[in-house]
């Protein structure tokens, strides 16, 4: 944003303008939320974000609304733009100290923004405690007072927003948690900055949203034929856990692969064939069986890990697999076998001429990469993974972060928090496996599993399970792919 601010200032748009129009932006938004609202508070710091609010409540105090401002910080500090801004504003307004936070029925933070990277000190960390206990709803400016921008950490303590406004683009610390929890409802306002700017503002990241990956998206075609679409080797656990394969088998169908085979141990077949219809099945009982199947160039992708365990064997079939360069997504035990010599693992995939994927929860990424872990931002961490391991990274959780060797990065931040349940995660590598099968490229495919397997929760509500995801899934892709909500 600093850069984006420079460049915007160099083409001839003054600072004070770009100022005015964030502070319409938040009086915009405080009027369509809160539009009862009379008495407000702007709680203000010394820097721009206070200057945005000095806007806020002077634009405020002209609509006839009763506005009280609080600054936090030595006043003779203020300069810049800030300072101008100050100069506008009715001095009778400005209060020293708040006796009564609840007094209000609207806040707004404009205490500090996205620029926030040191810990809050405790004069400030005193109001900002008696602002979220308070219960007043709070609208922020640029981000809630108290997280990072870059890394969305709470820097001691931070503002609990109901609202937060926000200028340009999103911040990481929009998206990523706990971040993305403070900020409550964010709303992308944009104050005259030109998007030509963003290719001279080192900008590495994209928020997952459907813009990013739908014009890769492969559409069923009408001469279309199921061995078009990608055929995906699902490999099943032992007969204890072999739901989770299933899971996975029907979900990399549910997204389009042409063909799905689950290959499963003696032990497990009769429990296997018991409850499979759409998904084929085929014996496989040991990593050259495997091969042997794969010897099938029409199996073009493979999906393992869920429900086998982390032992020799699982370590054996990775490799074997890995040898037949074939698209591999690899998930749960497939993972953790490696949890304590991952080297092979990445030497393995960097042999392979076709796409790896890697779905680690924060646990199994732990393991597999302890130095990435010194990293405090998750998109940093997830980038670096994908340099180290040679595989696309699909670094889960309720911000889920896809990254790619070449630097590609995706941040979601739609997931339900009842997507947090058993199975899930299986779904979610079939959903990449079935994708990637069809020849989606491996950002957009992981991008779009991501966002489809989020979409489909949502769909579904707060009562699902791992295996109504079946459901959800078919109707989040019908809706995708509807003509008037399809963008080519």
């Amino acid at each position: 944003m600093a850069i984006a601010d420079q460049l915007t200032i160099k083409n001839g748009i003054p600072g004070i303008e770009l100022m005015e129009n964030a502070g319409q932006a938040v009086v915009d938004t405080l009027n369509f939320h809160f539009p009862k609202a009379q008495k407000i508070l702007v709680v203000c710091g010394i820097g721009n974000n206070g200057g945005d609010g000095f806007v806020a409540a002077r634009l405020l105090a002209s609509l006839g609304k009763d506005v009280q401002v609080l600054v936090l910080g030595d006043v003779g500090k203020i300069c810049g733009d800030a300072a101008l801004a100050l100069t506008k504003l009715n001095k009778n307004s400005l209060v020293d100290q708040c006796s009564s936070f609840a007094a209000f029925d609207v806040i707004i933070d404009a205490l500090f923004g996205a620029g926030l990277d040191r810990e809050i000190k405790s004069n400030f960390l005193d109001v900002i405690n008696q602002i979220n206990e308070c219960k007043i709803p709070v609208l922020s400016v640029d981000l809630p007072s108290g997280i990072d921008g870059k890394i969305g950490k709470v820097m001691g303590g931070a503002i609990r927003a109901d609202h937060t406004v926000t200028f340009f683009r999103k911040k990481p610390g929009h998206l990523l948690c706990p971040g993305r929890v403070y900020c409550g409802e964010v709303h992308l306002k944009q104050i005259g900055i030109d998007k030509s700017v963003l290719s001279n503002s080192g900008l590495e990241g994209l928020e997952n949203q459907p813009g990013i990956w739908q014009k890769t998206y492969p559409l069923p075609g009408i001469n279309g034929h199921k061995y078009h679409r990608g055929h995906t080797l699902a490999l099943s656990g032992p007969p204890t856990s072999t739901g989770a394969a299933r899971l996975m088998a029907q979900a990399a169908l549910r997204s389009g692969a042409g063909l799905v085979t689950l290959a499963s141990p003696r032990s497990a077949l009769d429990i296997n064939a018991a409850n499979l219809t759409s998904v084929m099945l085929q014996l496989a009982d040991s990593p050259s069986e495997v091969k042997n199947l794969l010897a099938d160039k029409r199996f073009n992708c493979v999906a393992l890990g869920p429900g086998l365990p982390p032992d020799s064997n699982t370590v054996e079939m990775v490799s074997s697999v890995l040898e037949m360069n074939r698209i591999t997504i690899l998930d749960a035990g497939a993972l953790t076998a490696f949890s304590e010599h991952p080297d092979p693992l990445f030497e393995a995939i960097t042999s392979s001429y076709c796409n790896v994927f890697l779905t680690p929860h924060d646990r199994e990424f732990a393991r597999l990469f302890p130095q990435q872990m010194k990293l405090q931002s998750k998109i940093d961490r997830a980038r670096y993974a994908a340099e180290v391991s040679g595989a696309t990274i699909v670094l889960k959780g309720p911000d889920t972060v896809v990254a790619t060797p070449l630097g590609q990065v995706s941040v979601s931040n739609h997931a339900p928090p009842w997507l947090a349940t058993a199975g899930s995660g299986d779904v979610l590598a079939g959903v990449i496996a079935g994708l990637a099968s069809q020849g989606m490229p491996a950002f957009e495919a992981a991008s779009a599993a991501v966002w489809l397997h989020g979409d489909a929760a949502n769909r579904l509500g707060p009562a699902m399970i791992s295996s109504d995801l079946d459901e959800g899934l078919k109707r989040s892709i019908n809706h995708l792919l509807q003509p008037q909500n399809y963008k080519d």
